[in-house]
């Protein structure tokens, strides 16, 4: 069996998705490592292999977007903290098909924004795919494989259950998901709404697949719990009456009624919370739910670190997160030009781990 000619991949930030992603390059026989764009000038003309803390990759990151715009390449990998149309359209212009986790799930076509980026794709002749915030489109791929397991189905949920003392970011965790703020400042901060942009595309989509006459708003309901006593957390403190747990429900409904939910749950551990949330007795996971006939429930384990000194070295959701998008580049790659949602694209695999390969 011979080996499809090789993907040059550039890798769009070298935050916990980003290091994760090249990382699944290396290992994937079809793809190389071309190029690395990086937002910090301390990262700027260091090789690759070094932000990573590995080997060398003779590959040298910039933070010029010109020159990594004019690399030699197929796909970019896009993963930086918020997404900006304007840097996709531009990595889309220069003939570069794009994968991302970041968003673009489900783009509206009367949305001015989602049609310059599409009609961007379509122009240059390549491809942008958007995998979802959650790991393998556990909010929107799943979802729909086990709807097929059922039928007459009233409702759909998708949902993570997290330790966030696991996410090794903690600016993004005080100052964008407003742990350790008032309940008042998390209320208003800007969680909310980036969460919104991805996973309300996520709920309608599959509302759009299964046929559900769905409102037209998408309902956002979000929730704070507070310490009740100083919670553990080396970054900064959790005091009294600071926000130590928040939740997130996307729903659509059907005259009024829920009938797909995608939610978020989010905890600094199960102990001195007000409300006393916790796990629901079976720990860290996602579940995918179908109710109808006959009902069907299935629970991820092992997305989450066992432990949080583990989830501060390697977090398993956000590698799986990352490979995800990696492993889909070549499907993406061959695809017709435009946005492709996971309706339109064929079931991602992984690769072989080398030593078990076939000889190719």
């Amino acid at each position: 069996m011979t080996n499809p000619a090789t993907l040059r991949v550039i890798q769009w930030a070298t935050g916990g998705v980003g290091k994760a992603a090249v990382q699944c390059v290396l290992n994937h026989p079809q793809l190389e490592l071309a190029g690395c764009w990086v937002h910090s000038s301390d990262k700027n003309g260091r090789d690759v292999g070094d932000i990573l803390g590995i080997e060398s990759l003779g590959v040298a990151a910039t933070s010029s977007i010109d020159d990594v715009l004019a690399l030699d390449a197929d796909c970019v990998m896009y993963s930086p903290l918020v997404p900006n149309d304007d840097e996709v359209i531009a990595i889309l212009r220069s003939g570069k098909n794009v994968v991302t986790p970041v968003g673009w799930v489900y783009p509206d076509p009367d949305n001015p924004r989602h049609q310059a980026v599409a009609d961007a794709a379509t122009k240059a002749g390549v491809t942008l795919h958007g995998s979802g915030i959650h790991p393998g489109g556990i909010t929107e791929r799943f979802p729909l494989m086990i709807s097929s397991l059922s039928s007459a189905v009233t409702h759909v949920r998708a949902e993570e259950f997290s330790d966030i003392r696991t996410y090794n970011a903690p600016d993004v965790v005080r100052h964008i998901m407003g742990f350790g703020g008032t309940p008042e400042e998390a209320m208003q901060g800007p969680m909310a709404g980036l969460l919104a942009a991805g996973f309300k595309q996520s709920v309608r989509m599959i509302a759009d697949h299964m046929g559900f006459r769905i409102d037209p708003k998408i309902r956002t309901i979000q929730d704070v719990a507070v310490a009740t006593a100083e919670i553990d957390y080396a970054p900064f403190p959790i005091t009294k009456g600071s926000v130590a747990a928040r939740r997130f429900r996307w729903q659509a409904l059907v005259d009024g009624e829920p009938v797909i939910t995608a939610a978020v749950n989010w905890l600094m551990g199960e102990e001195n919370l007000d409300p006393a949330w916790d796990f629901g007795g079976i720990g860290e996971r996602f579940e995918v739910e179908v109710t109808g006939d006959p009902p069907v429930k299935l629970t991820f384990k092992g997305l989450q670190p066992e432990s949080i000194a583990e989830g501060l070295v390697k977090n398993p959701g956000v590698v799986v997160t990352a490979n995800h998008c990696v492993n889909a580049i070549p499907d993406v790659c061959a695809a017709e030009p435009g946005i492709k949602t996971y309706l339109d694209l064929p079931l991602f695999a992984g690769r072989a781990a080398p030593s078990l390969a076939s000889v190719t």
